[in-house]
């Protein structure tokens, strides 16, 4: 009974020791964002407008990347509110000439480029049978090619220097794959490989790169996404399990999360224990996860017709089907981070 008493002590106390030297060693990394040059694809609404306003809080220098120009002046105009430093660039990050002039401008007026937070983002719900080649290209552009563009430029910037951190915000649709969102989880897939791979070379210059997979959030973006099919019943099922308290992350604290791992230079960051679980038994249990999807494809909403291969908003697709009482915290998400 005694040795068995000694080796129960002793395997808590190499397991508290291995948790303490793990949380030092992490410390180590820990950065201030104060006086930082950040620049965020996708950062005029949603989780990226959410993200730069934390950067502002607390010092940053934040550059704004995306295509609308009426979203990133009212993006701008709240940041400044707040105090920042601010540059707000109109640039489609699927254009390589596009990212390297944004990037030229960035580093003309403050010389450096400290974290890249690659977030960009275009969402299409519905059937396969719906989807085109094009849907495909346009997801692989933003969620591949676009931040495949931003490290290309920005990577020698970080070299140079001997620094830097980058954030690719990918999905846990890129560790699972979700019936209806094929050309998204396909091309989030892809970026969470490009991810890792540049994560090994670019550790040995002091670039420290983060994967991150993010469950379902309420940042507002279902009025944003597109959608096919049968385009109101498509929105109610997308929009519906995007609000569920409980299913679902508010934006401020995911964008706390992410804040955090960049902070500390971590190199995986899953968020909500839903999302995580889910990739858990993707890898332990891969055949009974695909049995349990091939179930919920076929609750989801069928094809339409010709009808279906038209591409429509969520706030065109406002329906009867969608339930304010459970969207409510989605739509008010959507007013708060300029998605509307």
């Amino acid at each position: 009974m005694r040795h068995e008493q000694k080796f129960v002590l002793g395997l808590a106390a190499g397991i508290g020791t291995a948790l303490v030297a793990r949380r030092l060693a992490r410390a180590r990394h820990a950065i201030n964002f104060d006086g930082r040059v950040v620049v965020i694809t996708g950062g005029s609404r949603g989780l990226g407008l959410v993200m730069a306003r934390m950067f502002v809080d607390e010092g940053a220098r934040v550059v704004l990347l995306a295509r609308d120009l009426g979203e990133l002046a009212r993006a701008g105009d709240d940041l400044e509110s707040r105090g920042g430093e601010v540059m707000t660039l109109r640039c489609d990050v699927r254009r390589r000439a596009d990212v390297r002039a944004a990037i030229d401008q960035v580093v003309e007026r403050w010389h450096a480029v400290d974290i890249l937070i690659n977030n960009a983002g275009v969402i299409q719900v519905g059937p396969l049978e719906h989807m085109e080649h094009e849907d495909f290209e346009n997801a692989m552009a933003t969620h591949f090619w676009g931040p495949l563009h931003l490290i290309l430029e920005v990577a020698p910037i970080m070299r140079h220097r001997g620094f830097g951190r980058i954030i690719n915000i990918s999905s846990i649709g890129g560790k699972m794959a979700v019936p209806h969102l094929a050309p998204y989880c396909a091309s989030k897939f892809a970026l969470v490989g490009l991810s890792d791979a540049v994560r090994a070379e670019l550790d040995q210059f002091g670039i420290r790169v983060t994967t991150v997979a993010p469950g379902l959030m309420r940042t507002g973006s279902p009025v944003n996404a597109q959608f096919k099919g049968q385009h109101e019943v498509e929105y109610a099922w997308f929009k519906t399990a995007s609000s569920i308290p409980g299913l679902t992350i508010a934006a401020e604290r995911a964008a706390r999360k992410i804040l955090d791992a960049c902070r500390y230079g971590d190199s995986q960051l899953t968020i909500t224990l839903q999302a995580r679980a889910a990739a858990v038994a993707n890898v332990a249990a891969p055949a009974s996860v695909s049995r349990a999807l091939a179930f919920v494809a076929r609750m989801l909403p069928g094809p339409n017709g010709s009808l279906g291969n038209a591409i429509k908003k969520g706030k065109e697709s406002e329906s009867a089907w969608t339930p304010s009482i459970v969207t409510k915290l989605t739509d008010r998400a959507a007013v708060a981070n300029n998605q509307m």
